[in-house]
C-alpha cells in the first residue's frame, strides 16, 4: 500500500503528504485567519503560507511520517484536544475516539495522548498504515490496523465492546453524527459529540449539527454562526467560537475553562464578528 495521507489543513486547502514530502496543496476557501495573525505573520492564507506551516508539523513533530511524536503540548487554550485532554484527566471521560494519521480510528485512554494525537492536525480525510505510529499508540487500539480505516461509528462500537462508560468522540461534519447520537448504547453509557473543521458547512448541515452534537467550532463557517445566533447556546471565543450546544457540551467546555483560569462560557448575542476569519463561508 502506498504511503500517502490527505488533510484539509488552514482554510480548508486540501494538502496530500506522500512519503513524508508534501504532494499537493488545493486552493484555500478563506483568505485570512486571525488566529495566525501575530508578530510573525498577517493571517493570510496562501498557499505558500499552508506549505511552510505544513512543513513545520512534518519537521517538528513528524506528522504523517513513522517519526511521528504523541507527545504535543497544548496547541490552543481552548480548541477540542485542549477540552477532552483536560476531562479526561478530571474523569469526566473515560475513552475518546479519535483519528491519527497513519493509524485512522482509534481509542484513547491517556490524556497526553488525546493531545499529541489531535492537538496540531487538521482534519484527516483518508491515510495509510504507519506501523511504527500504531506502535506509539498501542496497536491494540486501533479500528483496523490493516487499513488505517477512518470510521467513528465503529470505534464508538468498539469502545462499547470494551466497556468504556463516558466516551467522547471527534468528528468532522457528516451525517454520521445522527447516526452517533441515536446509537443504541447501552443506558449506563454517556457520548459526547465534538465536531470540527465546520468551514463551509451548509444550513441544513448546521441545524443538523446543533441537533445532536455537544460542542462544535465555528471555523470559518457562516452558517454555524447564524445558527448560533437563532438558537443561542453557550460559547466561548470571538475569533473561532467553540459552541457548547448541549448542557453536557457546556460542563465540558466549562472544565477546561476554569482549568485555565479563563471566564466560563457564556451567551452574548448577537456575537462579535469582527476578530472572525475573512470571508465567513
Amino acid at each position: 500500500m502506498n504511503d500517502r495521507h490527505v488533510i484539509e489543513a488552514l482554510g480548508k486547502a486540501e494538502v496530500v503528504i506522500e512519503n513524508g514530502k508534501i504532494t499537493y496543496i488545493g486552493e484555500p476557501v478563506v483568505d485570512y485567519c486571525s488566529i495566525f495573525d501575530n508578530g510573525q505573520h498577517k493571517g493570510d492564507l496562501t498557499k505558500e503560507f499552508i506549505k511552510s506551516n505544513i512543513e513545520k508539523r512534518i519537521d517538528e513533530f513528524g506528522m504523517c511520517t513513522p517519526q511521528r511524536s504523541i507527545d504535543v503540548e497544548d496547541t490552543m487554550s481552548f480548541g477540542t484536544s485542549e477540552t477532552l485532554k483536560t476531562n479526561m484527566i478530571k474523569g469526566n471521560i473515560d475513552c475518546v475516539v479519535g483519528a491519527c494519521e497513519g493509524v485512522g480510528t482509534l481509542l484513547i485512554n491517556d490524556a497526553e495522548i488525546v493531545q499529541g494525537v489531535g492537538g496540531r492536525v487538521s482534519a484527516l480525510i483518508s491515510t495509510t498504515p504507519i506501523k511504527e505510529v500504531m506502535e506509539k499508540v498501542g496497536r491494540e487500539n486501533v479500528l483496523n490496523p490493516e487499513t488505517a480505516e477512518l470510521n467513528p461509528l465503529k470505534g464508538l462500537e468498539m469502545a462499547i465492546e470494551r466497556g468504556y462508560k463516558n466516551i467522547a468522540i471527534t468528528i468532522i461534519p457528516t451525517e454520521m453524527v445522527k447516526d452517533l447520537r441515536q446509537y443504541p448504547k447501552p443506558d449506563d453509557v454517556n457520548i459526547y459529540i465534538f465536531v470540527a473543521h465546520t468551514t463551509n458547512v451548509s444550513k441544513k448541515e448546521a441545524e443538523m449539527l446543533f441537533d445532536y452534537a455537544d460542542v462544535i467550532s465555528g471555523c470559518s463557517s457562516i452558517n454555524m454562526r447564524q445558527t448560533a445566533e437563532e438558537r443561542k447556546p453557550y460559547y466561548s471565543g470571538k475569533k473561532v467560537p467553540l459552541y457548547a450546544v448541549s448542557e453536557n457540551g457546556k460542563k465540558l467546555l466549562n472544565e477546561r475553562l476554569e482549568y485555565i483560569g479563563y471566564e466560563l462560557c457564556e451567551k452574548k448575542y448577537p456575537q462579535d464578528f469582527t476578530q472572525s476569519p475573512k470571508p465567513l463561508i
